[in-house]
């Protein structure tokens, strides 16, 4: 069995449910021209085994290092023995020299596997490709196995820290710099070894993706600690896209709000979404343009994105009906009822303008058919 296609089209979250439900045995392959990049998941009977990606290859006895687990004498010593002819996957090896438990070494690949798979699942262009068939070219230093739902929930936890974050950090090619004084201000800094990691390589010039690159850590990570950093004062951030002069196919606000409310009219969802990602490049510093980019994502048929963006809005402006009432929209269309049921209430609390009654009459009546049809799939299953 081959699925293959554009990101833009099927989701990779889709495609991780399908590969997940059929309980496919075979390799995923997912490339981003636009990163340069491409990621490799192994799944067998369902289940994610292993992950890898080409930028950021994650290596296991460089994180174990990192992690403090081994010494670099202990893994060059495992490596050795290796070298003299031993097949044995480099953490098995570590588990029987007494270096590591067996537990730990789980835990460990498990957290090298979920980096790659949340940081791949993110990319929203490129082309993915899923070959079934035995994994015969599985080579690794140790192997997991990863329920797949467990995967998406936590990657739908990662989704909802973003839109917190994303305020200050639009997209990864925000550059931090020291703040002004920092290095000369009174006391030390209380920092984490992996915050004092992802210090030591801003420089000014490098983005948050050339950054993650350049230390070996998973892109939200990076973008996660240096929100964090300036949260505390320590850097400064500087969007260059939303500095950057408009003309670079966007135009004015005005005429790119005009032109994708004349896409939507005209039923040209893709259209519109497109040109909404590129209005937010530049204008994401206002909520209604989250909001049209929203619309424009349900209209493509991609609900989990306008769920993002219309948390994006209300980040912006807490008060914001509209965003309230899309965001019901794209939770019902994931199929998520009972959350979906809270917005709509929420937003019927809310003024908006150019709202009729029948608006409001339709509102109620896909609330009450939403709160059936969890109560009856709750009754039926048991949950």
């Amino acid at each position: 069995m081959a699925i293959e296609g554009p990101l833009r089209e099927l989701g990779l979250h889709d495609v991780f449910q399908l590969l997940e439900l059929s309980r496919k045995t075979g390799v995923l392959r997912v490339t981003s021209p636009l990163r340069r990049n491409q990621g490799t998941v192994f799944f067998d009977r369902g289940a994610v085994v292993a992950a890898e990606i080409r930028s950021n290859p994650h290596p296991l006895g460089e994180l174990l290092v990192r992690a403090g687990r081994v010494t670099e004498g202990e893994l060059q010593m495992a490596r050795d023995v290796q070298t003299r002819g031993d097949g044995r996957r480099l953490g098995e090896i570590l588990v029987d020299q007494g270096v590591l438990g067996q537990r730990e070494l789980e835990r460990q690949v498990r957290l090298q596997i979920e980096e790659v798979v949340f940081e791949v699942i993110g990319w929203r262009e490129g082309y993915f490709s899923f070959s079934e068939g035995p994994l015969t070219e599985l080579r690794v230093e140790a192997t997991a196995r990863i329920p797949t739902e467990a995967l998406l929930m936590e990657g739908a936890r990662r989704i909802d820290e973003w839109s917190r974050i994303e305020r200050q950090i639009p997209h990864l090619g925000v550059v931090p710099a020291l703040a002004p004084g920092g290095e000369s201000s009174e006391g030390a800094l209380d920092l984490h070894p992996a915050e004092w990691e992802v210090l030591g390589s801003i420089d000014g010039a490098r983005d948050l993706r050339e950054i993650a690159a350049l230390i070996g850590r998973s892109e939200f990570d990076v973008a996660k600690t240096v929100f964090g950093l300036y949260s505390s004062g320590v850097v400064t951030l500087e969007d260059q896209r939303r500095e950057a002069p408009q003309d670079a196919g966007v135009g004015s606000l005005d005429e790119a709000v005009t032109l994708i409310q004349r896409l939507l009219a005209e039923g040209d969802g893709e259209g519109a979404r497109l040109e909404a990602e590129a209005l937010a490049t530049v204008h994401g510093q206002h909520a209604s343009v989250h909001v049209l980019a929203a619309r424009a994502e349900l209209a493509a048929g991609r609900p989990r994105e306008a769920e993002l963006a219309a948390r994006r809005a209300l980040g912006l402006d807490p008060a914001l009906a509209g965003a309230h009432r899309l965001l019901g929209d794209a939770l019902a269309a994931q199929g998520r009822f009972q959350d979906a049921v809270s917005w709509w209430v929420r937003w019927g609390r809310l003024e908006e303008d150019g709202v009729t009654d029948a608006d409001r009459a339709a509102v109620t009546a896909a609330a009450e058919g939403a709160r059936r049809l969890h109560d009856y799939l709750r009754g039926r299953h048991g949950r």
